[in-house]
């Protein structure tokens, strides 16, 4: 893994991003530390795909400040991308490629070497070692959604950023997410989980930071929207 150092994973900062009339993301101040995950919970239309885009660099920032692991996603784009891991809420796959050659491909732009059996242990633990050769196109919701995980986690990112990748997808797939996520904190890594599902939130995250109308509302540890008493909490943060 490359690009660990001193410093927070991630840090955003008064985070602005308007599409034309339209105010996505309306303020955003977030940090995460190396070894550490954060899930952005809220509602559709919260601003929570918007962050990531911003923090893997596939959308500029309107206003205020993002960087990854120090590098201003404004500025530095390139190095953003050379240390994120990014699975996208929707899309990011080739119809007509196979899981191993979207593993293939991200592996020679990276310049990864010794990376298959990395690769082959990865596709197994997602389920999806018999599809390995079969083209994307015919694959449901939740293959290509592990799939994706899979494509964000194979290289070891110093800042994993996964948006919503429990989406329908079944238990396993599920559980290798979670096991996922745990092991990217264990080499340092620091993570961002977008979703909607508390439950997967308070489990997958240290803490939460609730968005509401493209702004944060709180960032609580994850304990605290657990259970009976965390639903209640989450409701009334949201109203």
């Amino acid at each position: 893994m490359t690009g660990v150092g001193e410093g927070p994973a991630i840090e955003v900062a008064g985070l602005r991003v308007q599409f034309g009339a339209v105010e996505a993301v309306a303020g955003v101040d977030l940090r995460v530390a190396p070894g550490h995950a954060l899930a952005l919970l809220g509602r559709n239309g919260a601003g929570k795909s918007t962050t990531m885009r911003v923090l893997a660099g596939v959308v500029p920032p309107t206003a205020g400040v993002a960087r990854v692991r120090g590098y201003d996603v404004r500025t530095d784009p390139l190095s953003v991308k050379r240390l994120v891991g990014y699975c996208p809420d929707v899309g990011g796959l080739v119809p007509r490629a196979t899981p191993w050659e979207h593993l293939q491909l991200s592996a020679r732009l990276r310049r990864l070497t010794d990376w298959e059996r990395g690769a082959r242990d990865l596709l197994e633990r997602f389920e999806l070692g018999d599809a390995a050769h079969r083209v994307t196109a015919g694959f449901s919701h939740g293959m290509s959604r592990r799939l994706s995980v899979v494509l964000a986690v194979h290289h070891e990112p110093a800042v994993l950023l996964l948006d919503e990748p429990f989406d329908g997808v079944d238990p396993i797939g599920v559980e290798a997410t979670l096991t996922a996520i745990d092991d990217a904190r264990a080499r340092g890594a620091g993570v961002l989980v977008s979703t909607h599902l508390r439950d997967l939130a308070v489990r997958a995250c240290g803490d939460v930071t609730v968005l509401r109308g493209g702004a944060r509302v709180a960032t609580v540890p994850a304990a605290a929207m657990a259970g009976e008493e965390g639903a209640r909490a989450y409701r009334a943060l949201l109203d």
